[in-house]
């Protein structure tokens, strides 16, 4: 615990392939006490194990490193912690890779970097089974046993305790791999303010805060359906600050001059942002009531967040799963004046037709009109107009036999001469991708165990 009444919290990074040049922009264009950025989506830990398996050394998010190199001036002598789950499933080769940067820099002397460690449990799955842990998946109920040969990573989404720990035991930096989004803020605020790990109302609003940030300018102005034309300079779209109190009032904010707007409904829209029941928001740490929070404007781009609710959090920790489910190609063909939408659906006529000819099978044909009321089809938005300049026919397959696949990307190409007029070819042949699948499951906190490993940075 520190003497601070407020700590400031900065994200500069939604996911991976954010900007890269948020991180440096949050430390320089105002004060802020910690950093966050998240880096991790399901898909990216399958993405990040697939890394790993061709070179031993990688498996994290390389921006990171880049950021840490770029930014190691600013987070010395500025003060600040970072705290980033760019570990992704190999957190001390991150950490590594860090401490190289941070010693390139020449600003090593000294430096903590804690490491998070315990949330990736692949090597245990067969032990785990064995013992009669089913990790059934949350949606279908199906046992792990039946995908069990094709798993890729699994991933058990760590809290805040391990962050604060590390913080505590005086990491500048802190590497975690799959944690939840919320804790990267939470962590902080346990370390800083002394909240108790059963101090439910805290423990939400720091969760809360931390939901409200971890998408980084999706509170600040960026994909928000409010308004959004009167959304000032995106161009110089500022990230999210959330101003965290003792005793866990929360402000969202950003750093002043910075573009964006900070208002009450583009925080809602964020707070609402993949969450299922908003009443019971499991996480973790706690489980939090979103539907008792009051938000007011506090001044310009300050929203003030208080009445988070929280309940005890649940005994089991949600684990990521991905698996390899088959192959997949997407092609693509643009149909031009006049008649572009006809031409583009007698052209996917064809296509299936021909495929059904070749006696090929697939588990999914899809096909989509862009152009055409691809978003929301002709049930909601009518038949579409037939002056429409162009229509892009965007048809893909999914199936298990990679033959069959490969053997779809060949009929593609001979559309352009064989089919409807006015077309052109966007791409080349289709590139046949493995497909991975994601399987959410739970298990037992008692199976669960993480600790913390530090690295001092010398020179």
């Amino acid at each position: 615990m520190t003497g601070a009444d407020t700590i400031r919290v900065a994200n500069a990074q939604g996911f991976w392939g954010d900007s890269l040049e948020a991180p440096l922009l949050q430390m320089r264009q105002g004060p802020i006490d910690y950093l966050t950025l998240d880096y991790l989506a399901e898909v990216t830990m399958s993405i990040l194990q697939k890394q790993r398996a061709r070179d031993g050394n990688a498996g994290y998010a390389r921006d990171f490193v880049e950021m840490i190199g770029r930014g190691a001036r600013d987070i010395v002598e500025r003060g600040i912690k970072v705290v980033a789950n760019a570990g992704g499933v190999h957190p001390i080769a991150c950490a590594e890779a860090a401490a190289l940067a941070l010693q390139r820099a020449g600003v090593s002397n000294g430096v903590k970097i804690g490491v998070v460690l315990g949330d990736d449990i692949l090597p245990r799955l067969d032990e785990l089974l064995d013992r009669g842990v089913p990790l059934c998946n949350m949606d279908t109920g199906e046992p792990l046993a039946v995908i069990r040969s094709r798993v890729q990573s699994a991933n058990v989404y760590l809290g805040a305790a391990p962050i604060a720990e590390a913080l505590g035991r005086g990491a500048q930096i802190v590497i975690t791999g799959r944690c939840a989004d919320a804790a990267l803020t939470l962590g902080p605020a346990i370390h800083e303010f002394g909240w108790r790990m059963d101090d439910w109302a805290r423990l939400a609003a720091g969760t809360v805060a931390g939901h409200a940030i971890e998408c980084g300018t999706q509170s600040t102005g960026g994909n928000c359906q409010y308004d959004w034309e009167s959304i000032p300079e995106f161009d110089n779209i500022g990230y999210p600050i959330a101003e965290i109190g003792r005793e866990g009032g929360v402000v969202i904010t950003k750093h002043q001059g910075t573009g964006g707007r900070v208002n009450v409904p583009g925080v809602t829209e964020q707070l609402l942002y993949e969450i299922g029941d908003p009443s019971t928001y499991i996480t973790p740490d706690v489980i939090a009531d979103f539907t008792s929070i009051d938000l007011e404007q506090d001044g310009t781009d300050r929203v003030r967040l208080s009445g988070a609710a929280g309940r005890p959090a649940t005994d089991f920790s949600k684990v990521s799963i991905s698996y390899t489910s088959g192959f997949r190609a997407i092609g693509l063909l643009v149909y031009g004046w006049p008649d572009a939408a006809r031409k583009a659906r007698k052209a996917e006529e064809i296509l299936r037709a021909r495929l059904d000819h070749l006696g090929l099978t697939f588990d999914a044909i899809h096909a989509e009109y862009i152009g055409a009321n691809a978003c929301h089809g002709d049930a909601l938005s009518g038949p579409s107009h037939p002056d429409t300049p162009e229509v892009a026919l965007r048809v893909g397959v999914r199936g298990k036999d990679r033959k069959a696949v490969e053997r779809f990307t060949r009929e593609i190409a001979p559309l352009a001469l064989n089919g409807p007029p006015v077309v052109t070819y966007v791409g080349g042949r289709p590139k046949v991708e493995e497909v991975v699948a994601y399987w959410p499951a739970l298990i037992p906190k008692a199976e669960v165990s993480w600790n913390v490993v530090m690295k001092e940075v010398h020179a």
